[in-house]
């Protein structure tokens, strides 16, 4: 049976979802951009910072489920402008060991959530 989940340190989600569904032996984590993690991020509209914000913040709702970002197998990126790639790819490939990246899709996306540079979803195994 799925259980729905927020992580209770974090902003409830902006909208009707769960932060996460597990769903063993998934978890599936809802989009997350800087602005659901922190309002007002100080960093809004650096890609670098919103990717960095974003994904630590993944991390730390996935270790809440006794997971975290090494057991990632899966990730969506939604991006503003295609053109911040490499900086996007930059901060996200220190978040996970070299030769063990998840699978991933990156679309351009121009209308992200409050007016975020970037929007990640994850699945994740729990260990």
């Amino acid at each position: 049976m799925p259980e729905f989940r927020n992580v209770p340190d974090m902003p409830p989600p902006g909208f009707p979802g769960s932060h996460m569904v597990i769903d063993a032996p998934y978890i599936h984590v809802s989009g997350l951009v800087a602005t659901d993690v922190e309002p007002g991020f100080a960093g809004h509209g650096d890609i670098r910072a919103e990717t960095e914000k974003v994904l630590s913040a993944l991390d730390h709702m996935l270790a809440s489920a006794g997971s975290g970002l090494a057991h990632v197998v899966r990730v969506d990126v939604h991006l503003a402008d295609l053109a911040d790639i490499d900086a996007l790819d930059a901060i996200y490939a220190g978040f996970f060991t070299e030769g063990r990246y998840p699978a991933r899709t990156c679309t351009e996306s121009p209308h992200i959530c409050g007016g975020c540079r970037v929007e990640i979803t994850v699945m994740a195994r729990l260990p």
